[in-house]
């Protein structure tokens, strides 16, 4: 019997508002464009914030960075005719930081070198990796032909080397991929494998990969190549020594990342006279990426709440004005023995029809918007389950808030002054 007098109670209210079709449309719409910006403003930055947290993800959690960089004194000093700039990550401190730590799992030392690789008639400059086998272990890559570096490549000071696929597909293409003779530099290497490689920047912190990456062993780096990189400018000469570019560091426990950090700073201030050296932690970055990530949410979410605020608004101003209008109804009703609960339920299911329609309206609104986006920008959008019911329950709510104190103000008018009025 209920439930029959609430589905009555439901058809009853959305005849009432087809009374008023253009009306409750135009008050419909605050609603729509409301929930529209709500969820379109939502997954914008959850497609922004997704895109940040997995760049900085694919450096690893429990990895540190340690990265070799000028200090100002040398930066000042690089204007002077054929300097020499020393400055950097040495092997020494690699070998203090692997034995030193106990709570580092294992390290990769990185030496960068930008040569051109030539194989016939195809050239291109590709960025030498002089590293280890257990980089592969620390940035994980998928291998699309061959094989990584292995440990016998180290002993046994094979010239192997490992391509990313961009550069395999410039140089290697017609050609046989794996075993194909690379001359890099002045010197021959043998294609072992390819990789695939991401690019980019993680917050502050470069990936440590690029597409045009050539992976050698590094002690074959440090002997073709040498410690020392000479530049010709306008200038004159401009030469650098460092030995190594980076130190990718695997902590053994997540828990222990930002302490081992610390440790890390102490231990290279007592050997670096100068600070020549900048460690970066994606842990702390990705705790940081995460808290803006909400932060960013609440303020948008905010912000598209407004348009819902001023849709309720809207809603209230037009149910006291049906209040006005329908007086004579609610005296009727009230004299035939409707109590004041039924009226009060009977607009409210009004006001709730009105916002749950422009809700579900706006919830398609709210879905396109960011397909267009994503379209005719390329920026990445992100829809979550959250996204989409949060404002369709909020809409709902504000019909229910805003429409109580009309139905209320409908509920206390007198019978017998309703039956009167015309």
């Amino acid at each position: 019997m209920k439930q029959n007098r609430f589905v009555r109670n439901i058809l009853l209210g959305i005849e009432n508002l087809l009374l008023h079709k253009l009306r409750s449309f135009l008050t419909m719409l605050g609603v729509v464009f409301g929930v529209g910006s709500v969820v379109a403003m939502l997954s914008v930055g959850e497609g922004a914030s997704k895109e940040a947290l997995e760049q900085i993800r694919k450096l690893g959690s429990n990895n540190i960075i340690i990265s070799s960089i000028k200090s100002i004194d040398e930066e000042a000093a690089s204007t002077a005719h054929s300097h020499m700039s020393i400055y950097g990550l040495t092997y020494e401190d690699h070998d203090r930081i692997a034995g030193t730590i106990n709570t580092i799992k294992q390290t990769a030392p990185v030496k960068l070198i930008r040569k051109e690789a030539r194989l016939m008639s195809r050239a291109m400059e590709l960025r030498v990796v002089g590293t280890t086998p257990q980089w592969f272990e620390l940035v994980k890559r998928p291998v699309l032909a061959g094989r990584i570096l292995l440990d016998s490549d180290i002993r046994d000071k094979s010239a192997v080397t490992v391509l990313t696929e961009f550069g395999a597909r410039k140089l290697l293409a017609t050609e046989n991929t794996i075993g194909q003779p690379l001359r890099i530099g002045g010197d021959y290497f043998e294609v072992v494998g390819i990789i695939k490689s991401e690019s980019g920047q993680a917050g502050n912190i470069q990936i440590p990969d690029q597409q045009v990456d050539a992976y050698i062993p590094i002690d074959i780096a440090r002997k073709y190549f040498g410690d020392i990189v000479t530049r010709r400018t306008s200038g004159g000469r401009e030469r650098e020594l460092v030995e190594l570019h980076q130190i990718i560091i695997d902590v053994d426990n997540t828990d222990n990342v930002e302490s081992t950090a610390v440790a890390l700073e102490q231990l290279l201030n007592r050997f670096h006279k100068k600070k020549d050296y900048q460690i970066s932690v994606p842990l702390a970055l990705l705790k940081q990426a995460e808290a803006t990530k909400r932060t960013f949410n609440i303020v948008l979410g905010s912000i598209a709440g407004i348009s819902l605020l001023v849709g309720g608004i809207g809603i209230m101003n037009i149910m006291l004005a049906s209040v006005t209008e329908r007086t004579r109804e609610i005296g009727i009703r009230r004299a035939i023995g409707a109590k004041r609960k039924q009226i009060i339920v009977q607009f409210l299911i009004e006001t709730v029809v009105l916002s749950t329609l422009g809700g579900i309206v706006g919830l398609g609104v709210g879905v396109l918007i960011p397909m267009a986006i994503t379209y005719f920008t390329e920026m990445p959008t992100v829809l979550t389950l959250l996204g989409v019911l949060l404002p369709l329950l909020i809409s709902i709510s504000i019909g229910i808030i805003f429409g109580l104190y009309p139905a209320i103000n409908a509920a206390r008018v007198d019978p017998i002054v309703a039956l009167r009025h015309e």
